[in-house]
This record gives C-alpha cells, structure tokens and sequence, in this order.
C-alpha cells in the first residue's frame, strides 16, 4: 500500500497566522513517515500561497503554487518559471486557525476540488466561528450559554440589539463584561470591562478584527476544556482540563514565549474536579459538538459554576496543535499522542468524503485504522 499524499495547509491572513504556523511545525514532527507523503503548501499574511519542503523559516521563499477547484484535477498546481506542474492529493489537512481557516472559506475551496479533507464543513465552521450564532443554537438545544448582546457594525458602542433582544445600554451591564470580536480566536481583540466608561473603546478594540462584536456576561466559575475527536455517531474524548489564572484572562497565544508556559495562568490535566463534574462537562461538551454540526476535530471550552452548572464559552473547530496547546496536551492524557490523532483525523476524512470510486484515500484512510 502506498503512502497517502497529504496536503498541509498552514500559515494564513488572519492574525492567528503564527500559531498556524507553530502548529504545522508540530503535525510535521509527528507525521509518520511510512505512512504519509506530506505536500506543504504555506499562505503568506498577505494571501500568496507557497509549495515548500515544510513549515520552517523561509518558507514563504517557495514557489508559487494553488489548489485546483477542479474536480478532474484534485491536486496542487505549481506555477513556477511558467511551468504547470500538478501534484495530486488524496487528502487535506488545513491546519489554519481563525479567519479564511475556520470560518468555512477554506473548507469552501476544499469541497468545490472534491478533496476529502480534516475538520468541520462549511456550514458548521461558519456557525462555531461566529460566536452569536453558535450561542443561539446552542442555546435552542437547551444548553446555557453566557447572557450576550450582539453589536452590528451600525452600532455604536453605547447601544445596538442584542443576542437576547436586549438594548447595550453601558450603565445598566452586569459589570464585569467580555467585549469579543464575533468572528476571531486567541482571544485577539479581547477586553475586560469592569465599568461604563471603558465599553466604548473596548467596542473599537475589538472591531479592529471584526466589525460584528458581542458583549458577554462574565461567568463566575472554573474554565475547562474538553478535546473531542470524532463525528456525531462515534465520539472521544481526551482528559479534561482546567485553567487557573491569577488576573485577567486566557491568552497564551499572545505571550511572548508561550512554549515556556503561560504568564499569568496555570493549566491543569486532568481537571481538578470531580468525578461527577466531570461527566457533566464531557457530556455537555459531547452535545454542543453535536448540536454545531461538528465532525473531524474541536475543542470546546466551558465554565463550571460553583453550583454545578456547565456553561458553554466557545468552540475552536481547528484548536492548535502546538507543543503547548491544550487540544494536544488533552489527547495525550487520554493516551492518544498527535499522531495518532491526525491518522484517525486522516481516516475519518476519508470515510466521510464523496469521492470518485477510483480515488486511493478511502481504501488508504481504512488501512491506517486498520493498522492500529
């Protein structure tokens, strides 16, 4: 049997362009080699895709290279010195996060060249980006999600309907308030409000990355994720864990030496709660999964009150794979390290895809289970 041609999609526009990168770093370490015949293609902050050897410094020097939305083609189209070269694919792995990665823009690309590939579809890598959205569905499924008000971009920041039907009136929030961009991860554009006079320019902070902004009611409780692998008939889970922060909020993402830990917050797997808490967690985590239409790969991060309560915060549908994130750290703890995740990310790909009856990646995703 053949190595499976795997497309690594890393690198991107969005201002979690780095961590992409950091976490192709990652896959390509443990990508077995026996196994995988990994085609690099690196998107620069400004949109030019790059054919490379992998994601390490001066990738972005590669030669100019695109997928094909054709279906006859399914492959990478090299440009380079006015040749056309093509480089076929059996399955992608778009390891972008944040805008054009995990909004369904890419998945978009993906679906049109008939490619299997990793992760969530369109639909519902739109509906997990947009946070306003996804609170209203999940709610509707009768899981609890923070009080929210929703700021459109014809709102100023002193008023606009919210994702409840309320009026954003500053002297009347619960204070402490979270101003988000909608449609952003890493907690990019993230403001603690603690007083009226402060939402206004938290509002223009956060529309630096999104004109659509929520305004969320801050949740007393403990912060915990839950890693799941899988689609809605067959789920795992990894251990969960647990945040501890000693001021202000989770944004490891944005410190300067991440992968020596987190300045201000301790992160804890499993989580230090209890057996039944635990549970509860997972099997809201497990429903919020389902209810979003997730398939593949997400991490679900909640908040468990002191009385007990599961509340959702938010879904990453590509969470990062670096060496300190914590969808990795998770699976590792349950016993599943990264590589063996991504074989079983590239197995259900195939399975789940419509492929022609000739295309090699669902007999070759089979094999890799069946190897276990």
């Amino acid at each position: 049997m053949g190595r499976t041609a795997i497309g690594i999609l890393f690198g991107g526009c969005s201002e979690e362009h780095d961590v992409s990168v950091r976490s192709a770093q990652e896959v390509a370490r443990h990508l077995d080699p026996e196994r995988y015949a990994p085609v690099y293609l690196g998107i620069t902050r400004s949109g030019h895709w790059r054919l490379c050897t992998g994601p390490e410094p001066g990738w972005e020097d590669g030669c100019p290279a695109v997928l094909v939305p054709d279906r006859g083609v399914r492959g990478v189209l090299v440009l380079d010195a006015g040749r056309h070269d093509v480089i076929p694919l059996d399955v992608v792995l778009p390891v972008l996060h944040g805008r054009f990665g995990e909004d369904g823009a890419i998945q978009g690309l993906l679906e049109l060249s008939g490619l299997p590939y990793v992760g969530c579809d369109v639909p519902s890598s739109a509906l997990c980006m947009d946070k306003a959205l996804a609170y209203t569905v999940v709610r509707a499924a009768g899981i609890a999600t923070p009080r929210t008000w929703t700021l459109t971009a014809d709102d100023a920041g002193d008023g606009g309907d919210g994702g409840d039907g309320a009026h954003v009136d500053p002297d009347v929030l619960p204070y402490p308030v979270f101003v988000k961009p909608a449609r952003s991860g890493s907690s990019f554009g993230v403001t603690k409000v603690h007083r009226p006079d402060e939402l206004a320019d938290a509002v223009g902070v956060a529309r630096r990355f999104d004109r659509k902004v929520i305004v969320e009611e801050a949740v007393a409780g403990s912060e915990v994720g839950c890693a799941v692998l899988g689609d809605a008939a067959e789920l795992i889970t990894g251990e969960l864990d647990q945040i501890a922060l000693s001021h202000g909020f989770f944004r490891i993402h944005q410190e300067s030496e991440p992968e020596t830990g987190s300045e201000h917050a301790t992160i804890t797997v499993p989580a230090d709660i209890t057996a039944a808490a635990r549970d509860r967690v997972r099997e809201a985590a497990t429903a919020v999964y389902r209810a979003l239409g997730c398939r593949g790969l997400a991490r679900v991060d909640l908040f468990l009150t002191p009385d007990g309560r599961v509340v959702l915060n938010e879904v990453n549908t590509f969470p990062g794979l670096t060496s300190y994130s914590r969808y990795p750290r998770m699976m590792a703890a349950a016993g599943l390290s990264l590589g063996q995740v991504v074989d079983r990310l590239v197995a259900m790909a195939g399975r789940g895809a419509t492929v022609h009856p000739d295309h090699p990646i669902g007999s070759e995703a089979e094999g890799v289970v069946e190897q276990r």
